[in-house]
């Protein structure tokens, strides 16, 4: 399906942040990079974009990121940028000859709105906008720029920023037929080149259909305020619901605020993966090399390991960097570097002793881990099927296992202070040993009496 965006606007309330709007940064990307790249998650491939203020540089711009990305981009180009966003959309009549999905370029959503709504059975003189019916709740809105929309049944009768009466918010998201181009055509014969007036007279037809966007989140980046308010629910929405505890509460608020400056560069989430995985490969050396000083040292390593694990999926999500083998390479990885780590402070308990106890706890700790990983997909699927996609769950994995190598240091160091003889590096195996074992037999109950 084609999809047109419109980024011709000036955009002069953003002008502190660059001299072209759909250029200016969020997070790592440009915010017509971000409109883009969302709409391709959602299963869009043919875009068309319409650019005007400052056209030439944004439409080179555009074609280095098409080539990088690998993306069909047309460019349209709107010589009356500034009489109306209604224009730019008149100027792609030419080129859309059957039903598209039309955004805007300083919009920021989630993309399973345009999932949903580019699969909307619509008839050939309609057009359905995306509505959000959350006008008490929804925190990220301009009121005073908002286009209102006064919704009946499932068809819009009234659009406007003015209007006293309304029911929903115009989010910017449309799925249009080439109805969309004589309706503007008619609206601007009147003296109203805007797109909400061309979206008007297919109103007062009964022709424009509300399509509900279910309180996921959109907002119009038209100001510095919006541009932070966005950022902000961005970075809040990196949290996962299969996070452990120690991810949900430490782990995750730490990341989060690493790759808000790791996402400005260029590094890649595969690098991150791997550099986690040197640290834990030094923490576990650490562990062989013996001693308490070794032992803290190695454990910290472990900790921070942890926490930056989270930041390569973080920045992946933010730059739309996922892939298939960077999930894997991921996960490989972790395993190799949990394996490590358990050795390392397996190795650190028995060596002093020779206890053969140590050597299998250690290996039960080690064992029971890598089912933890090997049973988490499985798991993470049934649950978010049980529970719903954005409901949270408590999953004890990585992160408690990373953690309880770190506490144990922290609290060996106390108990050396005064003169206490606990083997906490042996209690923090069989810690791991154990829950690691005992969280994988309880998924295993819990799918066999669901499967």
């Amino acid at each position: 399906m084609k999809c047109l965006i419109l980024a011709a606007g000036r955009g002069s309330r953003l002008s502190d942040k660059g001299d072209s709007k759909p250029l200016i940064p969020l997070l790592g990307l440009s915010l017509i990079e971000r409109t883009i790249l969302n709409a391709k998650k959602a299963g869009l491939s043919d875009f068309h974009v319409v650019t005007g203020y400052n056209g030439e540089k944004v439409r080179h711009f555009l074609d280095e990121f098409s080539r990088k990305r690998n993306i069909e981009l047309t460019h349209i180009i709107n010589e009356e940028w500034s009489k109306g966003n209604g224009l730019s959309v008149l100027a792609a009549k030419d080129l859309l000859n059957e039903k598209f999905i039309l955004l805007m370029g300083d919009h920021v959503f989630d993309e399973s709105i345009l999932v949903r709504l580019k699969d909307e059975r619509i008839s050939e003189h309609e057009v359905i906008l995306a509505v959000d019916y959350g006008i008490d709740a929804n925190t990220l809105i301009d009121i005073d720029d908002v286009t209102k929309v006064l919704v009946g049944g499932d068809r819009i009768s009234d659009i406007g920023k003015d209007i006293k009466k309304y029911n929903a918010y115009d989010t910017g998201i449309f799925l249009c037929t080439p109805a969309i181009f004589g309706a503007i055509e008619q609206s601007a014969a009147s003296g109203d080149t805007s797109l909400s007036g061309g979206i008007r007279i297919l109103a007062e037809k009964g022709q424009v259909r509300a399509f509900d966007i279910r309180n996921n989140f959109w907002i119009d980046v038209d100001d510095e305020e919006a541009l932070r308010k966005a950022r902000r629910k961005l970075l809040g929405g990196l949290k996962k619901t299969s996070d452990g505890p120690i991810s949900r509460y430490l782990n995750r608020p730490i990341s989060i605020r690493i790759s808000k400056y790791l996402v400005r560069t260029d590094i890649s989430p595969n690098f991150i993966s791997f550099l986690s995985f040197i640290l834990c490969c030094i923490g576990a050396f650490c562990f062989y090399l013996g001693g308490h000083t070794y032992f803290l040292l190695g454990a910290i390593l472990a900790q921070a390991a942890s926490v930056i694990d989270g930041c390569d999926g973080e920045i992946a999500r933010l730059k739309f960097r996922g892939t298939e083998f960077g999930a894997w390479f991921d996960a490989v990885l972790d395993r190799y570097a949990d394996a490590f780590l358990l050795f390392g402070l397996t190795y650190f308990v028995y060596s002093p002793t020779g206890n053969i106890l140590y050597l299998f706890v250690g290996f039960m700790a080690i064992i029971g881990s890598f089912m933890n990983s090997y049973t988490a997909d499985k798991y993470d699927g049934f649950m978010k099927k049980k529970l719903g996609e954005k409901e949270q769950f408590l999953r004890m994995g990585r992160d408690v296992r990373m953690f309880t190598i770190f506490l144990s240091a922290i609290l060996d160091l106390r108990f050396l202070t005064l003169g206490d003889k606990v083997n906490l590096p042996f209690l923090a195996i069989l810690f791991v040993a154990i829950v690691a074992n005992t969280v994988n037999v309880k998924r295993m109950f819990i799918l066999y009496k669901n499967g």
